[in-house]
């Protein structure tokens, strides 16, 4: 709360009510001297809440996803700015889209308060710094979405990074778990996760980062899924990097034509591994040359045509 009170002054705004991640909980008072099975109640019951402040969030989850899906097909990129367990959650939102959907930084960018380093040990300083959080975000333009992250809604990192977007003309976001948000002005989409006091006060790791996952888990998943990568509710552009994932694109192909593993193996070898290629190859019945051409990469067209765009090419309707 000290950062939060040191920003306010900054940006000269009026007092706002203390973020309910910061209160109180009345429920878990005694959760130090309850059993471990009573404590464990304690902590789920508070999770399970978590649920339904997402579900309320789900208009403004919605209007953040197509904003970034138009951003990205006109050439722009998504940025994830966060400190501590918020910035965490970014970073690793980010992460899990390369070996998930074949998708890095040419889309996603996460930016951690402190850097790399923060990720593995506390930079918990570094969340102060508004001309940090400006500078990371000083080159983006108009098609990219600034995505700030904070669970108090009131980090002057991310708020530097909020009031860069801005001036750039860049579209920009937040996502807090507090609906008194002092950052909410600031973004074009405020997604207010109400989650209330923590079970442990103030630990921010717990309901608000559960919130935070589900929020960015359900927004990255399905702008992937408006963008093509997925064919039905299967992953077409995994990177088979290991043995498990490459077992994991033959069964994705029985799983989508109901053809027999050795069938789906050998349209795979057929197409060195490119199991886009292969699914066309096998629903629609033609040969490489015919599915890498229906796949084929339209001039000014971000991340190609989807399966289904391809297939509907050659005259299949895989409904």
């Amino acid at each position: 709360m000290i950062a939060e009170a040191g920003f306010e002054r900054h940006a000269q705004s009026l007092p706002r009510p203390v973020s309910p991640t910061e209160e109180r909980n009345p429920r878990t008072r005694d959760i130090d001297v309850v059993s471990t099975a009573e404590m464990v109640r304690m902590i789920t019951d508070e999770d399970a809440a978590v649920i339904a402040a997402v579900r309320a969030a789900h208009p403004r989850i919605v209007e953040a996803i197509d904003i970034a899906v138009d951003g990205i097909r006109a050439g722009g990129r998504v940025h994830y700015v966060g400190s501590g367990t918020s910035g965490r959650m970014g970073l690793l939102d980010a992460a899990e889209l390369l070996p998930t959907f074949g998708v890095g930084e040419e889309m996603f960018v996460p930016h951690l308060a402190g850097g790399l380093n923060a990720f593995k040990k506390a930079a918990e300083g570094a969340e102060d710094d508004i001309a940090a959080g400006g500078a990371l975000v000083a080159d983006v333009g108009p098609a990219d979405i600034v995505f700030g992250i904070a669970a108090s809604g009131g980090t002057p990192y991310v708020g530097g990074a909020l009031d860069m977007a801005r001036a750039r003309g860049a579209r920009t976001v937040l996502l807090a778990s507090n609906p008194f948000a002092s950052l909410a002005s600031k973004a074009d989409i405020p997604i207010l996760v109400n989650t209330g006091p923590e079970a442990i006060t103030g630990s921010t790791r717990m309901k608000a980062g559960t919130a935070q996952k589900l929020v960015l888990n359900t927004f990255s998943t399905a702008v992937m899924v408006r963008l093509g990568k997925t064919y039905s509710n299967l992953m077409v552009e995994v990177l088979a990097t290991n043995a498990k994932l490459r077992l994991r694109l033959v069964r994705l192909l029985t799983q989508a034509t109901d053809l027999e593993d050795g069938v789906c193996e050998n349209a795979l070898a057929a197409t060195d591994g490119d199991l886009r290629a292969a699914l066309v190859m096998l629903v629609a019945g033609v040969d490489r040359s015919a599915a890498t051409r229906a796949l084929a990469i339209t001039p000014g067209r971000i991340g190609g045509p989807s399966v289904r765009e391809a297939l509907a090419t050659l005259g299949i309707d895989p409904a």
